[in-house]
């Protein structure tokens, strides 16, 4: 007989409601969710606590953090992968969305370089069983590079690429407007001279017109072949929304101002900003801030960017004055709704038939408390 486990005498988050009951697992999925107190024969006590699903999260950067620990110091993928897999799981993450970055940067040329074996570390981890969470890769593509087309091409079939976002960080526009502060920016963390940071600028900003426009289309295109989820990056006029939304691209990942997320919603795009932007109150590039997408009723997704441990923070922040968002709502910006923008129709809610990723969480004061994780009804910290 198949085991099941049954976890009762918990506040179940349902997408419309919070209701005390009891879940039923078997063979990694919820088989019933059922509402009322009544104890239940051979079923785990959860005291109250809430049982939410697990954390979907479209964007974490995390991972290249554990494979380029320090400036010319490269760690092994797969201890990389499986340390970083450590920390989404704490944070309450049962799917994450691996950035790997496909094209170089001044910052970091060897990007080129360790961008397969992060993704081939992804793929031999989750076969392997070496991993808690269920881990997929999110090609970030920065279009203004010359080689971004036949790099995103070597590596767009592998098995574990799930995603794509369009990626332009020259200065002058989206994330950096401001040209002088991107100079100035530039020499001092890059250490340049006036005349690196200089030649650094005119790479990127004449890739603008002759580079970025053409592979931005042919991007699109390759990844809507391949059914990929696209997200366009840092959108920060209604023009750069128009020119996504015409190529197909539906998410709008962490737009800069509240015109482009406005058009970005006018276009049934789903909306991602970044949970560390919501928990400090703006965003660190001084764009528009995850809160005011909020107020406006602009925000969908939550994502973890660069903390891994953000994302649930952020979700019960919300519920939280001046937000006062229900908590189903706040909660369906870390669960259903990154589901549905990724086309994960297996997992993100609570619910008969969907995957067993799911969390316990108790409150301690206003602040939540992750106890469990269970990926596929196995219990994984």
């Amino acid at each position: 007989m198949t085991a099941e486990r049954i976890l009762s005498n918990a506040r179940l988050v349902l997408e419309e409601e919070v209701v005390q009951g009891s879940l039923v697992i078997r063979d990694g999925r919820i088989t019933e969710v059922a509402a009322g107190g009544t104890a239940v024969p051979a079923a785990e006590d959860m005291a109250g606590d809430y049982i939410l699903p697990g954390l979907i999260d479209l964007h974490t950067d995390h991972f290249e953090k554990h494979v380029l620990p320090r400036p010319g110091t490269q760690w092994s993928p797969v201890a990389a992968v499986m340390a970083h897999d450590a920390q989404m799981t704490a944070g309450g993450v049962t799917t994450a969305y691996d950035c790997v970055c496909v094209g170089v940067s001044i910052k970091h040329p060897e990007r080129k370089q360790i961008f397969r074996p992060m993704i081939d570390a992804v793929r031999e981890a989750r076969a392997k069983d070496m991993l808690r969470a269920d881990h997929i890769v999110h090609l970030r593509c920065e279009v203004t590079d010359e080689e971004v087309v036949d790099l995103f091409d070597s590596v767009a079939d592998h098995a574990a690429v799930g995603m794509m976002s369009l990626m332009d960080h020259a200065p002058g526009h989206r994330q950096y407007p401001d040209v002088e502060s991107f100079r100035e920016r530039t020499m001092k963390n890059l250490s340049l001279s006036e005349a690196e940071a200089d030649a650094h600028i005119d790479r990127l900003t004449g890739a603008l017109d002759q580079v970025a426009p053409k592979n931005r289309a042919v991007l699109a295109e390759r990844g809507r072949q391949r059914g990929l989820a696209i997200a366009s990056h840092d959108d920060e006029t209604e023009a750069h929304v128009e020119e996504a939304a015409a190529m197909g691209i539906t998410v709008s990942e962490f737009p800069t101002t509240l015109a482009a997320a406005r058009k970005a919603r006018a276009h049934g795009m789903h909306v991602v900003m970044g949970a560390p932007n919501l928990i400090r109150g703006g965003s660190h590039s001084g764009n528009v801030s995850a809160a005011e997408l909020a107020e406006e009723g602009l925000l969908d997704n939550l994502a973890s960017d660069y903390i891994p441990a953000a994302m649930l923070q952020a979700a019960f922040r919300l519920t939280q004055g001046p937000h006062d968002v229900a908590l189903p709502r706040a909660l369906a910006k870390v669960t259903a709704n990154p589901a549905r923008a990724a086309g994960l129709d297996d997992r993100g809610r609570l619910a008969a038939g969907l995957k067993a990723d799911l969390l316990r969480v108790a409150m301690v004061e206003d602040k939540p408390h992750l106890l469990t994780v269970w990926r596929d009804g196995k219990r994984v910290m």
